[in-house]
């Protein structure tokens, strides 16, 4: 009996499947669910002293899985590790082979980017030993950022506040949209003047038309308006020429990433985990990979594809080249695994998925789309000015007419078609104008926007983009969100009745929805590591990072010595940084001081979030906080901002006798009534909430308890069951406890569940769903 390993159950099944179908019987399949070995989670784990040699130890939830490996590797007459191929799959092997103490004589490395039979077999034929230098690279970089994790963590949790935490590449990520956002701010946008003008042809069309130049001030739009009443205009020149377009690499994991955003709308994480289900399922080749190379024998089965449909005319062989340093072009770039299959089974959005790769694969061995591009120049008399019109139209649709990016929308949009001119044509002035334009700001990133500026980097690598991204998100250093547009006005020149008349008319800029935006905790960390460790976050270091682990997965180097380089000036750094002492708390900012008490007023990050500070310890009276509201920034809250928080909590009105008070604490904002409490809704500001709004709010809340009464008991009135999201459960003094499904309701006594309660050790389910969790984080973040 032979023993394969691989990393996933649904990928085991698959190839178990595959050697039944060609008996081959004396193989089984068993997964490991990735690494089975780790550094331990909750200490250094890194041995210093004897070349930083790493503690592994096999991780808790994997010690029944490698009890029973062990025990089938020991019947096995060859054990095959068949991890995923890159750097990361080839330690998972090596640990595998580590922790079930494989002797080398029967242990065998293959390696296959997609789940097919045919690769599968072929890999069986062409077994390797593990590559020792690929798994120092990963080793490498898992040494690293234990060093820079648990060494710069500590500093954050005594300089700013406690579980904070810092990473290699995910500090670096952070500093990029806190830069941007410095972009925005700081960005003054400049005006200018656009002068349209649509003639009336001939034939009776309409020709739309667009002056060369743009204008600096309103004056000099007005002259050139001027000089164009009354002035004759003719076609002076017509220019065609032929132009194409040619179609897009295949997909590398970051490219896939970014279409499946702007194309499907999926988040990053959310193609990934698609990808990667595709590939378990055997739908596609491996999905993280930066190389676009195609193999010969997917080149001729693309070739036969087109051939069939749309034509032989429409096949052009190509072969891609990878640009980025490190990419390794024995890979394949992502591809349907059988491009003849058109449909998979699967949900629809991996089904979606599956057609935008396949339809990406077949479009980049097409031929170039054919243009016609013409222009149109009309010239303004006494001036060096023209009006232009420019359209193409498509004469052959090559690899349009299987597949359009997100670039050749836009390319098409731009483009328009344009009716029949002839040189020394005349022309009517229909309609004239000049529309005040602004400079547009630097964009915020997207998920997909922030993948293509890490990978122009040379930031992590396609393994690492989406957990960066996630990683900052989940550590509350940044948020996906939105930002409320301003308005402002501009001006409109416009020919009316022969005189030029001047209006202005408002528009909503800036409004940004789904962006990436930083936090007033990532601001504060990012400022802070920018000035104490400026080498950890500079994009120029974390490449060069990225470059000596490649070195040392082609075996240039030895992977100690790049880390020990790096301890030799990092460490002393740290130390120097934990025990500097400051004045203020790190990101604080005075605002002023509160006229009414004289005392100072600054911003800070505190234990739950940024907050408003009145007062210092040095003061009689002992200092004030108060949370900053959602919207309220530390880098932008104004003294009179801030002193408005410390007249919360305040009482608005009565309600059934009782007092109705509104107050923020750890989150977000409340109102208290009777003895309860009740959280403001998402946009309703505390500090203009009124008795009407408090008292609809807690009518809401008792009508919804209501209706999740089950039952109560005369026995005690504190032990209830409800029913919520996932069904009926007991709840009884404050918490919630589990029901079991098979439980009958009405004829469930008091005592039952009593039994129910201690029979669950006294362990209460969570309160309230992870969804509603995930929102009082963020409502607490916001406040």
């Amino acid at each position: 009996m032979n023993l394969v390993i691989v990393e996933s159950p649904k990928k085991a099944e698959l190839i178990q499947g595959f050697l039944k179908k060609h008996k081959l019987n004396n193989y089984k399949v068993m997964a490991s669910a990735g690494h089975v070995r780790d550094l331990k989670s909750h200490s250094f784990s890194i041995d210093v002293a004897d070349n930083f040699r790493p503690e592994y130890v096999i991780t808790e939830d994997k010690k029944n899985l490698v009890r029973e490996l062990k025990e089938q590797a020991k019947k096995a007459d060859i054990v095959y590790l068949a991890s995923d191929e890159d750097r990361e799959g080839e330690a998972i092997a090596w640990h595998l082979k580590e922790a079930l103490e494989l002797k080398p004589e029967k242990t065998k490395r293959i390696v296959f980017h997609e789940i097919t039979a045919e690769a599968f077999l072929h890999a069986l034929e062409h077994p390797r030993d593990i590559d020792m230098h690929l798994v120092d690279a990963q080793q490498a970089r898992r040494v690293l950022d234990r060093i820079v994790g648990f060494e710069l963590s500590p500093v954050l949790w005594k300089r700013i506040r406690p579980s904070l935490s810092a990473g290699r590449v995910q500090s670096v990520a952070v500093r990029l949209i806190v830069d941007r956002e410095r972009e925005i701010r700081s960005f003054v946008a400049q005006s200018s003047y656009r002068v349209q003008a649509d003639f009336l042809l001939p034939s009776g069309q309409t020709l739309h038309t667009e002056l060369n130049e743009r204008f600096a001030s309103e004056a000099e739009a007005q002259a050139l308006l001027e000089r164009c009443i009354g002035a004759p205009f003719q076609i002076q020149s017509i220019t065609r020429r032929a132009g194409r377009r040619s179609p897009a690499a295949p997909f590398t994991t970051s490219t896939l990433q970014q279409e499946a955003a702007h194309k499907l709308g999926y988040s990053v994480s959310q193609t990934m985990r698609l990808a990667q289900s595709l590939y378990e399922s055997g739908y596609i080749t491996y999905m993280r990979t930066d190389s676009v190379n195609l193999s010969q024998q997917a080149l001729a089965a693309i070739g036969r594809q087109i051939a069939q449909h749309p034509g032989v005319e429409y096949h052009q062989p190509r072969q891609y080249h990878t640009r980025s340093k490190g990419a390794q072009e024995a890979h394949e770039a992502i591809r349907p695994t059988y491009i003849d299959r058109a449909q998979i089974e699967g949900s629809a959005q991996e089904q979606r998925l599956y057609d935008l790769i396949r339809k990406r694969t077949l479009a980049s061995q097409m031929a170039d789309a054919q243009l016609e591009r013409t222009t149109v120049s009309i010239p303004v008399e006494g001036t060096e000015h023209a009006f232009v019109a420019q359209g193409e139209v498509i004469t052959f649709r090559g690899f349009l007419d299987v597949y359009m990016s997100a670039g050749d929308e836009e390319q098409g949009k731009a483009n328009r078609i344009l009716p029949q001119v002839a040189e020394g044509e005349a022309l009517s002035l229909q309609s004239l104008q000049a529309e005040e334009r602004f400079t547009q700001r630097p964009a915020r990133y997207t998920e997909a926007s922030m993948v293509s500026k890490m990978e122009e980097l040379g930031i992590g690598r396609p393994s690492t983009y989406a957990p960066t991204i996630q990683t900052i998100q989940n550590r509350g250093y940044v948020e996906r969100g939105d930002r409320p547009g301003k308005e402002r006005s501009y001006t409109i020149l416009q020919l009316q009745d022969g005189q030029i008349k001047r209006s202005t008319k408002t528009e909503i800029y800036g409004a940004d929805k789904g962006k990436l935006l930083p936090t007033d905790v990532g601001i504060v960390v990012n400022d802070f590591l920018v000035e104490q460790f400026p080498n950890i976050v500079d994009y120029n270091f974390t490449a060069r990072v990225e470059e000596d682990f490649d070195t040392i997965a082609e075996g240039g180097t030895q992977w100690d010595g790049v880390i020990g380089d790096f301890y030799t000036g990092f460490h002393p750094e740290v130390d120097r940084a934990i025990s500097e002492r400051s004045e203020h708390r790190v990101g604080q900012r005075v605002l002023g001081v509160d006229p009414a008490t004289g005392l100072r007023v600054s911003v800070s990050i505190g234990r739950y979030g940024p907050m408003a500070q009145l007062g210092t310890q040095e003061d009689e009276a002992k200092p004030r906080f108060a949370s900053l509201q959602s919207g309220q920034s530390l880098e932008t809250i104004t003294l009179e901002d801030a002193l408005e928080l410390f007249k919360l909590p305040k009482v608005i009105g009565q309600y059934e006798g009782e007092d109705l008070l509104v107050a923020t604490g750890r989150f977000g904002p409340y109102v208290r009534h009777a003895g309860k409490f009740y959280s403001l809704p998402e946009g309703l500001d505390p500090l203009s909430c009124t008795a009407d709004q408090a008292i609809k709010l807690i009518q809401t809340k008792r009508q919804a308890e209501q209706q999740s009464l089950l039952r109560s008991f005369d026995e005690d009135p504190e032990l209830e069951i409800r029913t919520g999201r996932f069904g009926p459960y007991i709840k009884y003094k404050g918490s919630n406890y589990k029901l079991p499904k098979d439980r009958d309701i009405p004829s469930l006594s008091y005592a039952a569940c009593l039994e129910l309660i201690q029979s669950s050790g006294s362990k209460p389910s969570r309160k309230g769903s992870s969804r509603a969790r995930s929102s009082a984080t963020t409502r607490r973040r916001k406040s």
